[in-house]
């Protein structure tokens, strides 16, 4: 069963989305906010800003047309920056043509610290049915074909499962989840965690200190989720563990990337510019430390990352204050 679909967002996750879906058969609508982008993409059959050597399946069609992209479509997925996540839904409200919303964005709504499911029901309705997808994928594999697993996430079943037979196929695999929370932290948190990461290997510690950043900083994640009402095993899976090992540990990674400046010398503003797309562990940061105050969560790693991003601390200072902290119970 093939369906027509909306990709809200032509960066390079929601191109390397898109791609799949029309890959699979799918009628795929994606929706840019630039006409000239549009244009450019329908001609040339490539994204040539952020997938340049990708050619566009045929049953992909770029749009500025938000209405266009929307009439009549089976489903609809959403895959712009979390900063823009809540301007994008209204837009959509009085388009929407299903009372159910998919999306692939990571990360808190950095004004009010909600997770993305919040902002939905207050935007477009309680009664939406939410579906997440997340996991350890970098758009230009998943675009390329090259094999890459994902969990979709809704509390309604039969959501769940239409997504993930969309999306699975070929190359990708697609797995199902109820933890529509937990699959949101996780995806959102090890952005954060992946900027220390960048920091220690920026600076030389080594791979011993990397397997340390990662555990301790999964910990981390975990009490997060825990304290919002995610489920403890999800952590374990694509959206926890899978997610944080892939963003921590290849410079495919944004916010690796953002690290490693800063570990140089960069100052926040030089490691952004030079990225050219948007990192989300930098906004998220933010968010994370609010909530970790606010509900009395422990994580220490990502309060260093905050306060080397936000407060001027230095980063070889960081990395001593957290190694001298107390020894605890590791469980």
């Amino acid at each position: 069963m093939t369906d027509t679909l909306a990709v809200l967002g032509a960066g390079s996750w929601g191109t390397a989305l898109a791609i799949v879906l029309a890959r699979r058969g799918h009628t795929v609508r994606l929706w840019t906010l630039a006409p000239a982008d549009a244009a450019t993409m329908n001609a040339l059959r490539v994204n040539a800003q952020f997938l340049p050597d990708i050619v566009l399946p045929p049953t992909l069609t770029a749009t500025a047309d938000l209405a266009a992209a929307l009439d009549g479509v089976d489903g609809v997925l959403v895959v712009v920056p979390s900063s823009a996540f809540r301007q994008v839904l209204g837009r959509l409200a009085p388009l929407l043509p299903v009372r159910q919303l998919a999306w692939a964005t990571k990360g808190f709504e950095e004004a009010s610290d909600k997770l993305l499911h919040q902002v939905v029901a207050e935007e477009l309705g309680a009664d939406v049915v939410c579906v997440a997808v997340s996991g350890p994928s970098f758009a230009g594999e998943v675009a390329l074909g090259l094999p890459t697993a994902l969990t979709v996430a809704s509390s309604d079943a039969a959501a769940a499962r239409a997504w993930a037979a969309r999306l699975h196929g070929g190359s990708l695999r697609a797995y199902r989840t109820d933890d529509l929370i937990g699959v949101q932290v996780g995806g959102a948190v090890k952005n954060v965690l992946a900027i220390g990461a960048g920091i220690a290997d920026g600076l030389g510690f080594g791979a011993n200190a990397r397997a340390a950043l990662i555990t301790r900083g999964l910990a981390e994640v975990q009490r997060l989720g825990l304290a919002l009402g995610a489920q403890r095993d999800t952590f374990l899976g694509l959206s926890g563990l899978g997610d944080l090992l892939l963003t921590c540990t290849d410079n495919q990674s944004r916010n690796r990337r953002v690290g490693l400046a800063l570990a140089s010398g960069q100052t926040l503003q030089q490691a952004v510019e030079s990225l050219g797309q948007v990192a989300e562990g930098v906004v998220t940061a933010r968010a994370v430390q609010r909530l970790a105050t606010r509900l009395g969560v422990d994580m220490p790693i990502c309060g260093e990352v905050y306060r080397v991003l936000y407060e001027q601390h230095d980063v070889r200072q960081a990395v001593q204050e957290l190694l001298a902290r107390e020894p605890l119970a590791e469980l």
